[in-house]
């Protein structure tokens, strides 16, 4: 059996995007490229390790076996790359992070850019997921370090307050509400939004709530920015819900006005989790994230991370 580390590591991209195309194009491959070395892999193991059917690809118990001892394997490797790299002069450390919308739009790039610029050496994998898929990937080593949502399941991870990151309803200057100290999400579920694209992690997150309330949201338009959102807005097209910073740091421009949420889902933290151990230069990252970090309220839930 000669599986190489770019046969598991395209192995785990299929598994856990549902799709060799999507799995080929996370592993910088051509599809006929990333067809033909799963293939390999089945042939040489003489069992099938997925099942493909029109809406994508599932593993199957040897398929899962495989990715399971992929992540050991990769973990390893990352672990050996970063105790290493104190020592040689061309490796170079991979960290992959995941990360829920408003951790990227308002928070990592200043953590991020100061840390790349001192580790030339190392690169970040960003990708965005819903908090409570951020906790399940973590818990299965699927990723270094996740940013998300203190609502999200936090049991068995290593956590501690990365921001504080409560949402807040904007209205545009002159709409009714433009004066009340605080609404609920139910008391407005009936009017027409403003939110991000469809598949955003934070929309979703409210879109849960909303259906936990017995309410469908109503979206005029989709957009990919918070400050998008902000200045559509102010031109009285709807209202939206944002992190209290991005309103903050584009409202008065789009001439906005906040209104917060009186729901306690919308009262909400930001924390950094991670896995039992990290390579080097991930602990770093972690270091750097949390060099401005909040003291952490103690949710009871997790533990404090490194």
């Amino acid at each position: 059996m000669r599986f190489d580390l770019t046969d598991l590591r395209l192995f785990l991209n299929v598994q856990e995007t549902g799709s060799i195309t999507a799995g080929a194009r996370r592993s910088h491959m051509t599809l006929a490229s990333a067809s033909e070395r799963v293939r390999g892999m089945e042939d040489t193991l003489g069992v099938p390790l997925l099942l493909r059917g029109p809406r994508g690809v599932e593993p199957t118990p040897a398929g899962r076996t495989l990715a399971h001892h992929a992540r050991v394997v990769l973990a390893q490797m990352d672990r050996m790359r970063g105790e290493l790299d104190h020592y040689g002069q061309g490796l170079k450390g991979h960290v992959r992070v995941l990360r829920n919308t408003a951790a990227l739009s308002e928070y990592l790039p200043p953590v991020l850019g100061a840390f790349l610029k001192d580790h030339p050496r190392v690169s970040v994998d960003l990708e965005e997921r819903l908090s409570h898929e951020i906790a399940d990937a973590l818990r299965a080593d699927a990723c270094d370090i996740g940013v998300l949502a203190d609502s999200a399941d936090l049991h068995g991870l290593r956590t501690v307050t990365f921001r504080h990151d409560p949402l807040t309803l904007i209205v545009p200057a002159d709409h009714p509400l433009a004066g009340s100290p605080a609404v609920a999400l139910a008391d407005v579920a009936d009017q027409e939004f403003v939110g991000l694209v469809e598949g955003s992690a934070l929309q979703e997150h409210i879109a849960h709530h909303a259906r936990r309330g017995g309410k469908t949201l109503s979206y005029r338009v989709r957009l990919r920015s918070f400050d998008a959102v902000c200045r559509m807005v102010g031109q009285g097209v709807g209202i939206g819900i944002v992190p209290r910073v991005a309103a903050a740091r584009y409202g008065r421009a789009a001439g906005v006005r906040r209104v917060a949420l009186a729901d306690g889902w919308a009262s909400r933290d930001l924390v950094l989790c991670v896995r039992d151990t990290l390579p080097a230069y991930a602990a770093e990252l972690v270091e750097y994230a949390l060099r401005n970090a909040p003291a952490s309220r103690g949710t009871g839930r997790g533990g404090a991370a490194p």
